[in-house]
């Protein structure tokens, strides 16, 4: 039996099936909907594929065309379509030098490129940063990249910044773009900057959400010590594995599909029995007594390892709220009525 075939594929390996299927013109006009870090990883993952059975891309084909049918395409601008496939074929460097002749240099750079950077290329260049230039520079980062350059400055430093983060509405116009000057004279960029209001309570949430639970727990403690009002605000918009199980059946179902069978084991290892119950009763009968009989059979396992799946199961459940496939309830969640 092909190991391959009986392990699902995690939605990274679905996406890059789908598009390798496509063909090369096709790809890039996916991409250009997409943010520069699910680029690299897509890309990553695309470049790792490996034995790839008919039976997957049939599978794959198949659950794309029964998703697409409740979604709407989303536009977005020439130049940003531009780069992202110019990034994608030619590679950041000479990208940039394409991009600078085929734009005559009419956008601003520097912050954007960012994206794009290693986080701890990132990091290094902030390590020596004023705290609220550093706090500007993570709102405009995608929160799973600011986390991780979060977590590579000093441990000091970080609930200062997530306070400055929270606390930011704004920032003028000009002074983004002086900002983006100094950045873009380190490095050569590759898009165009285009948003001049970011920051609040919710992005320090979502950047705290893809820190470890260990940095997590630190940092909010020393927050609410700090000012203990903001800490509630901050708190209050932060997604716990458990806060899933405000998802609907519909949902948990869609999201379930999303979860690599051997995350969602580890994951449900350490949560509550309410959480257990609603994923099992979204699985198929025989799919939810084999989840138990592994999980009964597997034996302890490290608290970080629990910790890691929860946090990428969060994750998805985010990616898959934010583009409005599925309503996550309670902490994060917006309202209804």
């Amino acid at each position: 039996m092909n190991d391959k075939a009986a392990s699902p594929r995690s939605g990274i390996d679905q996406a890059a099936i789908l598009l390798l299927t496509l063909g090369e013109q096709e790809a890039a006009e996916v991409l250009k909907h997409m943010s520069a870090r699910d680029v690299q990883r897509v890309g990553s993952a695309m470049a790792a594929l490996d034995g790839v059975t008919r039976e997957e891309v049939s599978g794959v084909l198949e659950h794309f065309a029964t998703s697409v049918e409740s979604q709407t395409s989303l536009g977005v601008g020439t130049d940003e379509y531009l780069r992202k496939v110019m990034v994608s074929a030619l590679g950041d460097d000479r990208a940039a030098s394409v991009m600078e002749r085929i734009l005559g240099g009419r956008s601003s750079r520097g912050l954007e490129a960012m994206k794009w950077m290693d986080s701890r290329a990132v990091a290094e260049m902030m390590r020596n940063e004023h705290p609220q230039i550093v706090a500007i520079v993570l709102a405009y980062l995608d929160a799973d990249h600011a986390a991780v350059v979060l977590a590579q400055l000093p441990e000091r430093a970080r609930p200062d910044i997530l306070m400055r983060i929270a606390t930011l509405d704004g920032i003028q116009p000009s002074a983004l773009d002086e900002l983006d000057q100094v950045m873009e004279k380190q490095f050569a960029g590759n898009a165009s900057s285009k948003a001049s209001v970011f920051g609040g309570p919710k992005v320090s949430a979502d950047i705290i959400n893809n820190l470890e639970l260990s940095q997590e727990t630190v940092i909010m403690e020393q927050i609410c010590q700090i000012d203990e009002a903001l800490g509630a605000k901050i708190q209050s918009l932060i997604f716990t594995f458990d806060d899933l199980t405000a998802i609907d059946d519909r949902g948990m179902q869609e999201l379930l599909r999303q979860v690599p069978g051997d995350r969602l084991l580890l994951a449900l290892k350490a949560c509550e029995q309410e959480l257990k119950d609603k994923v099992f009763k979204n699985m198929s009968q025989r799919a939810a007594e084999m989840m138990k009989d592994d999980m009964e059979s597997k034996g302890p396992v490290r608290v970080s390892e629990v910790e890691a799946a929860q946090k990428e199961i969060l994750a998805i459940a985010k990616r898959l709220s934010d583009a409005g496939t599925i309503s996550i309830g309670g902490k994060g969640g917006e309202a209804y009525v």
